[in-house]
Formats: C-alpha cells, structure tokens, sequence
C-alpha cells in the first residue's frame, strides 16, 4: 500500500459512512458488503502485462497502448503505485496514450443496489487537461454507466453515473474541493438509494438526489485510466494507487 500509515480505502470510508438502517416492518437483514475489485498494483504488471486483482473475485487487468504509451509501476518492491502517460502537446504528431482495461464483469454491475467505487490519485494542474477518467464502466450514450473522474476546470472529484434507458440523463456531484495539488487524495463515489455522494479523504464534500430506480448495467469492460484511445481524449495522466469496488 502506497504512502505510510495509509489504511485500504474501500474498509476505512466505510467507518465513516452511516449506517443503512432498514424500515421498521422488516426484519430481513441487509446483504453483506462485497469487495467486488480491488487494484493495488504492488506486484506491477505480469504475466503478459496483466495486473493482478487483490478481492479474490475480480479480473486481471490488461495493460493496453497506442502510439507506445506504456503504464509504468512505480515505488518500492512491494509497495508500487501506477504512473500513466503525461500529456500531450498540442501539436503532437504522435500522442502516446495508455489505460487499464479489466473484463465486463457481473460484480461490476449494480442494478440499483449500493455501490461504492473509489481510487488514490496523485495528479498536478498541469496533468488536469480534460476531464481526467479515472475509473468506469460502460459510456454516458451506451446503456448506463458508473465513473469517477477529475474535471477540467478546477480539477474537482466527480462522481457520474448514467441509468438503462432509451433516453439516457448523466447524474454528476463534484466536490467541494480539488484535488490537483500533487498530494495523494483518497476519493470514493457511493450511489446509495437515492443520494449520489462523493468523498475525499474520507469526507462528504458533495452529493446530489438520483432517482432511487436508477438501474446500472452494461455488457462493457472495465476500464482505467481512460475512457478510449481517441488522440484527444479523456485521459488521466497523474499517480494512482488503490483501486477499488465495493458492492453493497
């Protein structure tokens, strides 16, 4: 685990959250939470670039590039963290670009039960030059989704997620503060009921109402890092350690 003293974020938010309390008439007990993923990048990428997963139920992750973009395994022997491609200049002739890609995973989709994903992230200003996505499955146009991402503007944690629908409508909380000041963030999403909330080292600094129906469910792969290898694109080009779903 990267920085000392540092605690798995997707245990340590969980104290801070409140407790799902269950209406009075029922006597059915809520369903144990779930570490459905978990990425800690300690062992860096092996065995044909994969990364492996730290939950016991998710997939490998899968180093993927263009124009030789390489993700590099930074830090100790056992305690790394990932380092992705810097920006690109404006009139680049070739942009390298690169993310982590996992599998279309049934843990990673919801419906509409609790969920909590999150990431450390280290990133600078200068790093922030689109929206920087961190972390996601599925895409706002193609049948729900779930993401975490800096903004572009003032480098802010958002928190999205998108519903099944023929009409599809993007739900987004950013944060009170930013986090692009070259420091390690924990951030964590949660989508709970009907509150869309995000956290940053381990405090609500935001949250918007979701409709409680809002069901998340895509034949989509995991990704990080990145949404696409489009030559401009939404990458993320800092530090990041620690990735994380948790269901339920």
């Amino acid at each position: 685990m990267h920085r000392s003293g540092r605690i798995l974020s997707a245990v340590l938010t969980v104290l801070v959250l409140p407790a799902l309390v269950l209406p009075a008439a029922s006597s059915a007990a809520p369903a144990a939470a779930v570490t459905v993923a978990r990425y800690t990048f300690d062992s860096g990428a092996v065995a044909a670039g994969r990364v492996a997963d730290r939950s016991g139920r998710g997939a490998p992750l899968v180093v993927r590039s263009a124009d030789r973009g390489r993700v590099h395994f930074n830090g100790t022997t056992t305690d790394k963290y990932a380092a992705f491609p810097a920006p690109c200049a404006v009139k680049a002739a070739v942009c390298p670009r690169a993310l982590l890609e996992g599998t279309d995973d049934p843990d990673l989709d919801p419906g509409a039960r609790l969920f909590r994903w999150g990431a450390s992230v280290r990133v600078t200003a200068a790093q922030v030059t689109d929206s920087s996505n961190v972390m996601q499955k599925g895409v706002a146009d193609t049948d729900s989704q779930w993401k975490l991402q800096i903004g572009a503007r003032q480098a802010k944690a958002h928190c999205v997620v998108v519903g099944q629908g023929a009409q599809p409508r993007i739900h987004l909380v950013r944060s009170s503060v930013g986090v692009a000041d070259n420091r390690w963030h924990d951030i964590m999403c949660q989508r709970s009921g009907s509150r869309l909330t995000v956290y940053v080292d381990g405090r609500d600094r935001g949250h918007v109402t979701i409709p409680a129906s809002l069901s998340i469910r895509n034949d989509l792969p995991l990704r990080i890092g990145g949404p696409n290898f489009h030559t401009r694109t939404d990458m993320y080009h800092g530090l990041l350690d620690d990735v994380w779903a948790r269901l339920g």
